[in-house]
């Protein structure tokens, strides 16, 4: 916390840079410099908005709190089983990604809901099933049946997003409504301690309760995230939000409306990063190889270092547990790596990843 000291010298730092540059000539801009400064979002937000949705739940929740004057008597039971059960409404935000009617959104957002009910910027409301949900990544699809074809939004390249550029948020804080605020792209790769496949998008757009599940647009108006957490002392924004990105988004939605689940590779090992000192070799090292898992019938063995799967260099153990993961169960891939000091290859036949996987 900055003290009142660090608060003053700051201020005369902006003053003394004040006076400094009122010192220096006045050239002026170009005309394109001046235009290009700050974006005018009013165009992106008008051609996207039509496609950006609110979602309300009801959600049965059981309270096992028993009032001091029911106990041990006979209402205690009916209390529980009748009494014992409340509705709970919440809010969050989707998008629309198919004009036949399906919606994305978190999936804590939907979470338990035994009714969803999505509603259009023009206030329609449709009611909403949940086509599956994925735990690991937060998302969860919807479908609602519209009578026409309903307004969506594509998906864009998360991969070739940069820090520093232009993002729009669009959603639903504090129930207030489609709501749209600007921002950068702070930072990539953010671990956030929410998983295995920590690999958020930071912006410091304006993101509150409510927006989760709601889109994040780069400036050509497609989706390169879904607005997900926020770090926040006061449970507001402080400019730190976070974003699942839309190239991991993208697979899991696609296997939800296919499947109505996600299935995941697994190999069964439990790994750490190796070679962190700046310099070394880096992969994943095995720690432990769980018994009659893919690994264990594959031979990999504890202290092996993995450098390589199918030839695409791993440096850490989160890339390798994230490319493993998307490789379909049931296939062979090739794991380069360096066990007793010389490189081999081995193969492996994925597993289907189980639900208790860590």
């Amino acid at each position: 916390m900055p003290t009142a000291r660090s608060f003053a010298a700051s201020r005369r730092l902006v003053l003394g840079g004040l006076l400094a540059s009122a010192a220096l000539p006045l050239l002026p801009r170009p005309a394109a410099a001046q235009r290009g400064a700050l974006p005018d979002f009013a165009d992106l937000a008008e051609r996207v908005m039509p496609a950006v949705v609110n979602i309300a739940v009801l959600s049965e929740q059981t309270t096992t709190q028993v009032p001091p004057e029911l106990r041990g008597t006979p209402f205690e039971r009916y209390f529980r089983e009748r009494r014992g059960r409340q509705q709970v409404q919440g809010a969050g935000s989707g998008f629309i990604v198919d004009p036949a009617g399906y919606v994305v959104t978190n999936n804590h957002v939907v979470g338990n809901a035994t009714r969803v009910v999505v509603s259009l910027q023009d206030g329609t409301e449709l009611p909403a099933r949940v086509v599956g949900t994925d735990d690991l990544t937060d998302l969860a699809l919807l479908r609602v049946e519209p009578r026409a074809a309903l307004p969506a939004v594509p998906w864009g390249s998360s991969a070739s997003t940069r820090v520093g550029q232009w993002v729009l948020a669009c959603g639903n804080p504090f129930g207030l409504g489609g709501t749209v605020t600007s921002g950068i792209v702070s930072a990539r790769g953010r671990e956030i301690g929410a998983g295995p496949f920590d690999d958020f998008i930071q912006t410091d757009a304006a993101i509150n309760p409510g927006n989760s599940g709601g889109p994040l647009f780069n400036v050509a108006g497609e989706v390169i995230g879904i607005n997900t957490a926020i770090f926040s002392p006061t449970n507001a924004s402080a400019g730190i939000g976070f974003a699942t990105p839309s190239d991991l988004a993208r697979g899991v939605i696609d296997q939800l409306r296919r499947d109505g689940r996600v299935e995941r590779g697994w190999l069964g090992i439990a790994v750490l990063d190796y070679g962190t000192e700046p310099g070394a070799r880096r992969g994943a090292q095995v720690q432990g190889v769980e018994r009659n898992s893919p690994a264990a019938r594959a031979g990999l063995r504890q202290g092996d270092v993995l450098l390589a799967l199918n030839g695409e260099r791993m440096e850490t153990s989160r890339t390798l547990i994230r490319s493993v993961s998307i490789v379909p169960p049931g296939q062979t891939i090739r794991l380069t790596l360096l066990r007793d000091g010389r490189q081999q290859e081995i193969a492996v036949q994925v597993g289907r990843r189980p639900p208790s996987a860590s």
